[in-house]
């Protein structure tokens, strides 16, 4: 592999939301950021009714935390929330959120490539089910099927 060919793949692996790198968007106002969001996040985000005291608040907070790291201060706790529709926007990234699941929190590190997506998508409502091997009492049935 020649020298231009890793970095043509250094190039591909690197981030981009919708053509623009992390940098290029920390450098966008909120206005032209949502002009380049898909319509549904969009609309959301220009109504009125979804800015409200809670989101502020979290935002708000989410912008003291990311200082914080960038401050060079590691260990700090996670923003826990309950606002499952709430867009991750680009100034949001690095920081540590807890979301609500249904039942507990569930931590995670918000990554540039998770711009525009909802917190809901990474807090799972529902665990993967897992069946267990079949055998004596699985169904009612086996009770009755004898041994050898």
């Amino acid at each position: 592999m020649s020298l231009q060919q890793e970095v043509t793949q250094a190039e591909l692996r690197k981030f981009k939301f919708m053509g623009l790198t992390f940098n290029e968007l920390q450098e966008l106002s909120m206005d032209e950021f949502i002009k380049m969001l898909p319509a549904r996040k969009r609309r959301s985000i220009t109504r009125p009714s979804y800015w409200t005291d809670r989101r502020k608040k979290l935002l708000e907070d989410i912008r003291k935390q990311v200082k914080m790291i960038k401050a060079g201060n590691k260990k700090v706790k996670p923003i826990r929330t309950h606002l499952r529709d709430m867009v991750i926007l680009p100034e949001m990234v690095h920081a540590k959120v807890a979301v609500h699941n249904g039942k507990d929190f569930i931590e995670f590190i918000i990554h540039p490539e998770q711009i525009g997506h909802i917190f809901g998508e990474f807090a799972l409502t529902t665990k993967l089910v897992r069946h267990g091997s079949p055998g004596m009492g699985a169904t009612k049935s086996s009770l009755y099927i004898p041994l050898k």
